[in-house]
């Protein structure tokens, strides 16, 4: 606890879980004075987003801790789907009002969360206001006792990140693995291996998800090249010169995303839920998703030209890469009522 302090008192409180959460509220955070801001996570890489907002960033405690540690705020704002109850209840206790914001529930989570509708109802008499992402999520919320329910439109579209930097584009197709989870690494090693058949200046370069993988991935590439390809971390060098790279540093995404042909999405070849695909489509990149995108629907329907495939066809279509459309986003959201909220 003496090293995880309560928060500063009278502020607003933005509660995020991971990374892409804790960037997507940055459109709101900026129109907010610094000295109000007060924000938690609940993993290591939300923890490095939210710090770059204020010095006002903890980690949240464990449930039954929160008695203990929370302070008085003014607001409370609770990104998707962290559905905690003593967080909204406490909080709100303590003069806080509640809002959960870029509010959605999947399919899987819908039928699961109803069979227990009489315990959501609890959590949801406990929230303020909701800003939903769909009408259907509006519905679906609605059903486990939310009111107040206003659609936004998911806001991780509201305000696409910007390069950081300008990289040079390599000579040849640059593929980009985004956002890898573990499985997807061979199926994409596999495909590119088939395409440099035919495209000999082809180049890879790989962003796992999480950090903590970098140096599994690294060990893979290693043995998948095997003397055929080169291979390069881009910690060690950033030109982007080899056949296959390892980005194994936080950040660089957008900056990857600038200068790709071809994007294969992560997140969707295995059961994960996939990852924002409007942060590639902003470049007109040509994106390959896996079917398991059941946390981004909205935003792939928003999105024009996302090739969706069976894990067993990843190849077959990396090879058909011609005839696959550049990506363009169709809509936007509107995050003009959370801050009206947030103002009033």
């Amino acid at each position: 606890m003496w090293h995880n302090s309560p928060l500063k008192s009278d502020g607003i409180w933005f509660h995020s879980c991971s990374f892409g959460e804790a960037r997507a509220i940055k459109p709101i955070v900026d129109t907010l004075p610094k000295e109000s801001l007060r924000m938690t996570t609940t993993t290591n890489t939300g923890y490095k987003a939210i710090s770059e907002y204020t010095k006002e960033s903890r980690y949240l405690p464990f449930e039954w801790l929160l008695w203990f540690w929370t302070t008085p705020q003014k607001i409370l704002v609770v990104m998707e789907a962290e559905f905690w109850y003593l967080l909204f209840a406490i909080a709100r206790s303590k003069g806080a009002k509640t809002i959960l914001i870029n509010a959605r529930m999947s399919d899987k989570s819908y039928h699961k969360y109803y069979k227990m509708r009489w315990f959501y109802k609890k959590i949801f008499d406990q929230i303020d206001e909701v800003f939903a992402q769909t009408n259907k999520d509006a519905q679906r919320l609605e059903s486990l006792g939310a009111k107040n329910i206003t659609i936004t439109g998911n806001i991780k579209l509201s305000h696409l990140p910007s390069p950081t930097k300008k990289l040079t584009k390599p000579d040849g197709l640059i593929v980009c693995g985004a956002s890898t989870h573990e499985g997807e690494e061979e199926l994409i090693l596999k495909a590119f291996e088939a395409l440099k058949r035919d495209e000999h200046h082809a180049k890879l370069i790989i962003v796992p998800r999480h950090p903590e993988r970098f140096e599994k991935v690294a060990l893979m590439i290693e043995e998948f090249a095997n003397q055929r390809y080169t291979t390069q971390r881009y910690s060690q060098n950033q030109t982007l010169t080899s056949d296959i790279v390892l980005v194994d540093t936080l950040g660089e995404l957008v900056n990857i995303y600038a200068i790709s042909d071809i994007v294969i999405l992560g997140g969707a070849f295995v059961p994960i839920g996939g990852h924002n695909a409007g942060e590639a489509a902003k470049f007109g990149c040509k994106i390959i998703s896996g079917k398991h995108y059941f946390n981004q629907r909205d935003i792939f329907q928003a999105i024009e030209g996302i090739a969706v495939v069976e894990d067993f066809n990843l190849t077959k279509r990396v090879l058909q890469h011609a005839q696959l459309k550049r990506c363009s986003i169709k809509q936007r959201s509107d995050i003009s009522a959370i801050l009206e909220s947030l103002r009033s």
